[in-house]
């Protein structure tokens, strides 16, 4: 299939470019990018792409799959599509499914699921490439090693619990063990003992709102411990799920000692902070737990400056009933795959506060280097992994428009601003 985009703009993290041209897209790859482009055969599609953003596949570090053991809140499949419609071309499933995802075969199992799902967007709209975190403990129970060798060789994308591991002993071990698989290993760096029973960012809108606190300790203490483990060791270490100012301001000072650290935040993280909590929404009981203003502030700036390399959807489906609680009870998370790009591109690209380029390359080449993967230039001759959004087109946050199988989000009801049109891959 040969198809033409006149006049879209395009955003480029790998070659810095930010301009209208024509793009010629042949059977997969770019054929030619150019000003004007004319030389076409009679069988092109013509598309007038004026006002619509073309940019590198999304690629997401981390969600959660409801299969295997969940299926009611999202199947391999709904996963899938979800990532499609959100402009996804890379995702990466954590393996805290039911059973864990902690041994060669249920890895095997789902790259089987993968095969068999449909694209929802368009005839020529691909399902995205589906990664695998291997479990470093068997049931990510955090007690036990999984043979990680074995998983390694099953193509596992890297290794997590995805859950707090908090013997540091098990840890030290991880990460002399790891060394020689060259796999990208990721931990969420957060202290149980500190985090007790607490469900809200420990503040003022806390206190007012009445709700048990989470210091910011919780957090930073556990990310210290971490860095000391990989300054010892020197085994590369991406932190996921920060949070805090104060972890901003540790991993920067770990990134300007040499530490081979990467980390990332969620897209919710930076959207919101304590005081959208007043609503009780049970889809903003988060963890970690949205962060006061001057936490927002700092991760913001972190995700422009590059201290935090990437931001990750977390995407995280729960039933209708599973939140239907009070909200100290209710299960935390949210979903986001189909959501995070217009509301980012909305409330941070539309506000001048970040520009595309810094947004594009934070959703797409940034997490692929996380995982130790390349994003290929918008140049000729290169494959088309590609995104075209729309940032005008308006849309409701329904049931009927989603492709997930779950509607757990704060914005569900909701007109938003920015849809996908097409994925290539």
């Amino acid at each position: 299939m040969i198809e033409l985009l006149q006049k879209v703009r395009v955003i480029d993290p790998v070659s810095e470019i930010d301009e209208l041209f024509d793009v010629l897209i042949t059977d997969g790859y770019i054929k030619a990018v150019a000003s004007h482009i004319s030389d076409i055969s009679s069988d092109t599609k013509i598309r007038d792409c004026q006002g619509l953003v073309l940019g590198p596949g999304l690629v997401d570090l981390y969600s959660h799959s409801g299969e295997p053991g969940f299926e009611e809140r999202e199947t391999i499949s709904s996963f899938l599509q979800a990532a499609a419609a959100g402009g996804f071309t890379r995702v990466s499933i954590l393996p805290d499914t039911s059973p864990a995802i902690d041994n060669p075969a249920l890895v095997a199992q789902l790259q089987q699921k993968r095969r068999g799902s449909l694209s929802p967007l368009h005839p020529c709209s691909p399902t995205p490439l589906l990664h695998i975190w291997g479990a470093i403990t068997l049931d990510v129970a955090g007690k036990q090693m999984t043979e990680l060798a074995d998983l390694a060789a099953a193509g596992v994308v890297g290794f997590t619990d995805g859950k707090p591991l908090e013997n540091l002993a098990l840890v030290r071990g991880v990460l002399e063990y790891l060394q020689p698989l060259g796999k990208p290993v990721a931990f969420w760096p957060s202290d149980r003992q500190l985090t007790a029973n607490g469900v809200m960012r420990e503040g003022p809108d806390a206190l007012r709102f009445g709700l048990p606190p989470i210091p910011a300790s919780a957090e930073t203490t556990a990310i210290a411990a971490l860095l000391e483990l990989v300054a010892a060791i020197g085994t590369p270490v991406h932190i996921m799920r920060v949070s805090t100012a104060r972890s901003v301001e540790l991993i920067a000072s770990a990134k300007a000692a040499g530490l081979p650290i990467t980390a990332s935040t969620t897209w919710m993280h930076l959207l919101l902070d304590t005081k959208a909590v007043k609503s009780y929404h049970t889809s903003l009981h988060l963890d970690p737990p949205l962060g006061n203003p001057r936490d927002v502030v700092a991760l913001r700036a972190g995700v422009r400056t590059g201290v935090i390399d990437a931001i990750a959807i977390d995407h995280t489906p729960y039933s209708y009933e599973e939140k239907v609680q009070a909200f100290a009870e209710a299960p935390a998370g949210a979903i986001g795959l189909e959501l995070a790009l217009p509301l980012l591109w909305q409330y941070l690209v539309e506000t001048e506060e970040f520009t595309a380029l810094e947004l594009w390359r934070a959703l797409s080449t940034s997490p692929a280097e996380c995982l130790g993967q390349k994003v290929s230039a918008i140049l000729p001759h290169q494959p088309a992994e590609l995104t075209l959004f729309n940032p005008q087109q308006t849309w409701k946050v329904e049931r009927k428009s989603l492709y997930t199988l779950s509607q757990n989000t704060p914005w569900l009801g909701q007109q938003l601003k920015g849809h996908v049109v097409q994925t290539w891959c």
